[in-house]
């Protein structure tokens, strides 16, 4: 998909273009004559000879040349039969202002799936409609009815609310933020916005992304395809609303752990992507990231002229896992020279309220030295000897001799405009509050590692599995109209896919339970077999310990006439015989489905008190890699107890990521899965045995 031509047209056909003041057709004209674009452009209106002192053309036929670009603003009834004439002119790039579709619903929603399908037809590249219209800041076109057009900069900004893109173009007058490109998505009928991160991944005009999404187009390979982008420049979201993960299932342990919105942090996290919490995280994470070089490590100084000010600034520090620098004594001396004793040498650096421009400059030039130091936090308080303006100069002349990145806190309001301005325009971002320039510092810091991640897949080699015999067996249950497994039946699954589980048949008589006892070896655990009997142990469904085959017979009698007791309606399948295995260190691994991403893997404590504990963490499964399972387990607290705790053995940690990749590939094999259990897996010093594996079907 080439998009060049939306935002670098050599020339724009307005449909909808207006004389009357006012008017959104008005408006775009106005906005691209006024912001200096130096294209052609081709006011379209059938009741005019002439639109804002240019020729005017009653249809896009009439237009002599080929439009790269049209930008239209006509009643939503007219515009497919219009968008049909503009893709037999040839033109390859549309935006849509036009309101009136899927927002409305009824006959709106008709109409833009007709106009999706005309768009796909012709090849148009579409965005839209309702849209605010797009501005590219380098060209510079501003085809949107924005009263403005932003700052130039290095920032792009993706909305998919044209409301809120006004109100940032009026911010960012004042904010220090400058802007390459600014897209409103509309409905996203035509070109969805993981096609636009890709363009504005390799646009040269462009050094950071930041968007406010409500929802994301469906990419059968968004983690590989976002991973691709991010390895590039930094992608900031803002998502709002839910995912839909976990809603809707809740049956399992997997899916009572699963929140609303998980899938959406899990798939931000693996691919890379940074996700901000509020619009204020939004644009303070733009500033930041759009001014200042990446850090490499995570060792920062912070200089202030108040005490109170570095403390906060260190406790934020504590809770982001930055490192607060350790000057060594020659540096502590030489700092000593140049600041008073009643102030501090160490880090946080105190250099005092009544420090002038000059005292701030010449411990900038000490701290510098150290290249050990990854960051500077400079902090200023408004005193009456604060030099706002001459201290913004000594750290823009400091900034000229380091690549590192340099975040000035100025804590005020108007006594700091003038030297926001000059540091923001500058290269150095500027924030009220430490706590924000701390997170901040926090997230360049935390992307600076995922530049070096290692995204080699562990989960698509593994070959030692048996598909067809799971198709076999997933074919049976749907034959006979149920959806969740039998434990024999999931047995089978695990040990086709290499899952390392319990034993465990079904028996239909008195004499074959004996039978598979005996064959098992003693003692063995005998289950009651049925879908529709959830809690097995209360109806006296379980019996455990069974040491003889005559027990096998007599329990199998006893555990069949509790369940005609407890349940006079079912009739159950058989009973279950398991291998009695001693006990490990009892974990879970899970699976419940997003109908987004896909298969989302739960990895966590096991046992009856999971849903209390709640110590559990989630990863994709699509482009799952070694390194992710490695974080994923080692993210848990039950990691610390596998890991030995206080003297006892480790376990077989290697068993654990075993059963995480084979769950993986098993789910992501066969999508009819809807929700998996694995709980508990029993971990031994060496190798581990799944109790009880819960497999449910779509």
């Amino acid at each position: 998909m080439n998009l060049e031509k939306m935002f670098k047209p050599d020339s724009v056909a307005v449909i909808g273009a207006s004389n009357q003041k006012g008017k959104v057709g008005y408006l775009v004209i106005d906005n691209m004559v006024s912001d200096g674009y130096k294209g052609t452009i081709y006011p379209i209106n059938p009741k005019s000879d002439e639109i804002q002192g240019i020729k005017a053309y009653k249809s896009i036929k009439d237009v002599p040349e080929k439009v790269d670009l049209v930008v239209m603003s006509i009643p939503a009834a007219f515009v497919n039969e219009t968008v049909k004439e503009c893709g037999e002119s040839g033109v390859e790039n549309m935006v849509i202002i036009s309101a009136g579709f899927k927002e409305v619903g009824g006959k709106g929603i008709e109409l833009e799936e007709e106009l999706k399908s005309l768009v796909e037809e012709y090849e148009i590249n579409l965005i839209g409609p309702n849209s605010l219209g797009t501005s590219d800041s380098h060209t510079p076109l501003n085809s949107s009815f924005a009263q403005c057009m932003a700052p130039e900069g290095n920032v792009a900004f993706l909305s998919q609310s044209g409301a809120m893109m006004v109100a940032v173009i009026d911010w960012s007058l004042t904010s220090g933020i400058g802007f390459s490109k600014l897209i409103s998505l509309g409905n996203k009928a035509g070109v969805p916005e993981i096609e636009l991160m890709k363009y504005l991944a390799d646009d040269p005009e462009t050094s950071v992304v930041i968007a406010y999404l409500e929802s994301i187009a469906d990419d059968e390979d968004f983690i590989r395809s976002m991973r691709k982008i991010s390895m590039k420049k930094p992608f900031i979201i803002l998502k709002s609303g839910s995912s839909s993960a976990g809603a809707e299932a809740a049956s399992s342990h997997t899916g009572a752990l699963a929140g609303s919105d998980l899938a959406f942090d899990t798939a931000f996290d693996q691919s890379g992507l940074i996700r901000a919490e509020t619009m204020r995280e939004l644009f303070d994470l733009g500033l930041g990231f759009s001014k200042a070089p990446l850090p490499k490590g995570d060792k920062v100084a912070i200089i202030t002229n108040a005490g109170g000010g570095g403390v906060v600034t260190v406790d934020a520090m504590e809770k982001a896992g930055l490192e607060l620098f350790q000057f060594d004594n020659d540096t502590k001396k030489r700092l000593r020279d140049c600041i008073p004793d009643e102030g501090s040498v160490n880090n946080p650096i105190d250099v005092l309220g009544d420090a002038p421009a000059k005292r701030y400059e010449e411990t900038l030039d000490i701290v510098l030295e150290n290249d050990d130091v990854d960051s500077l936090v400079i902090m200023i308080c408004p005193t009456a000897s604060a030099q706002p303006e001459e201290t913004a100069e000594a750290i823009l002349d400091a900034k000229k001799r380091v690549d590192k990145p340099i975040i000035v806190v100025n804590m005020g309001g108007p006594t700091f405009e003038s030297a926001n301005k000059v540091l923001n325009e500058n290269g150095v971002p500027t924030y009220v509050f430490p706590e924000t320039a701390i997170h901040v510092l926090k997230e360049m810091t935390d992307y600076s590692k995922i530049l070096e991640r290692n995204y080699e897949e562990c989960v698509d080699n593994i070959s030692d599995i048996d598909k067809n015999k799971v198709s076999e067996i997933f074919k049976k249950v749907k034959d006979s109209g149920r959806c969740a497994l039998l434990g024999s039946e999931a047995y089978a699954v695990a040990e086709a896919y290499g899952i390392s589980a319990a034993p465990i048949k079904l028996a239909e008589s008195p004499e074959e339970a004996g039978k598979l006892a005996e064959e098992m070896e003693f003692p063995v655990v005998l289950k009651i077999a049925s879908d529709k009997i959830l809690h097995k142990s209360d109806i006296g469904g379980v019996k455990v310990g069974i040491e003889t085959k005559e027990e096998a017979e007599k329990t199998f009698n006893e555990i069949i006439e509790n369940a005609k007791k407890a349940h006079p309606d079912i009739t159950p399948d058989g009973v279950e015989v398991q291998k009695m295995m001693p006990s490990g260190k009892e974990v879970l691994v899970g699976m419940i489905r997003d109908k987004q991403f896909g298969p989302m893997i739960a990895f966590g404590m096991g046992g009856i008190y999971v849903n209390l504990i709640e110590d559990v963490s989630f990863k994709l499964a699509k482009g799952l890699t070694c390194d992710e399972i490695d974080q994923q387990i080692s993210s848990t607290k039950v990691a610390t107890l596998l890991e030995g705790y206080r003297g006892e053995a480790p376990s077989d940690i290697n068993e654990v990521k075993e059963a995480i990749k084979r769950v993986a590939k098993l789910t992501l094999d066969f999508p009819e899965i809807s929700e998996l259990d694995v709980n508990p897996i029993f971990v031994y010093e060496e190798g581990s045995s799944a109790l009880d594996v819960k497999i449910t079907l779509d």
